[in-house]
């Protein structure tokens, strides 16, 4: 299974976040969208990431900072050295890579452009549904 085919089941919705908003505009947009990262880009549609700013970085600000969440920009505290995904990825290396980059959320880029975002949970899931099918199918055959 590859990414692609994951976007092709979740959804290529990407949520993102201008680099001049607060820390507490983040958090309230996380909170609406259920999510754990946003894409931050500087124009509408995304064409150009900046950076991502996850529940990590928010963290990590808060225990380094005393500012209130709303003093605090995206720009400040954002991760900008992105590791990125391919839709051609299998989810086995991409697992691989979330795992020896310890983070949690990968944006999946198509040349240049932003074709969708990967959480850990989306390919857990996958390998889950996967193993699950693999499953029925060696009991069916057992069984005859």
């Amino acid at each position: 299974m590859r990414l692609l085919d994951i976007l092709a089941s979740k959804g290529r919705q990407v949520h993102s976040v201008r680099p001049s908003a607060s820390l507490d505009e983040v958090v309230q947009l996380l909170v609406r969208f259920n999510c754990g990262s946003l894409v931050v880009c500087s124009e509408p549609g995304c064409r150009s990431m900046q950076g991502i700013i996850t529940e990590r970085d928010i963290l990590r600000a808060c225990a380094m900072r005393r500012d209130s969440l709303s003093d605090i920009q995206v720009s400040e505290v954002m991760t900008r050295d992105l590791i990125t995904g391919a839709p051609a990825d299998s989810v086995e290396e991409t697992m691989g890579l979330l795992t020896e980059h310890r983070i949690r959320h990968l944006p999946v880029l198509d040349g240049d452009e932003l074709v969708g975002i990967i959480s850990i949970g989306d390919l857990v899931k996958a390998q889950h549904d996967r193993l699950s099918l693999e499953n029925h199918y060696l009991k069916t055959y057992l069984h005859g």
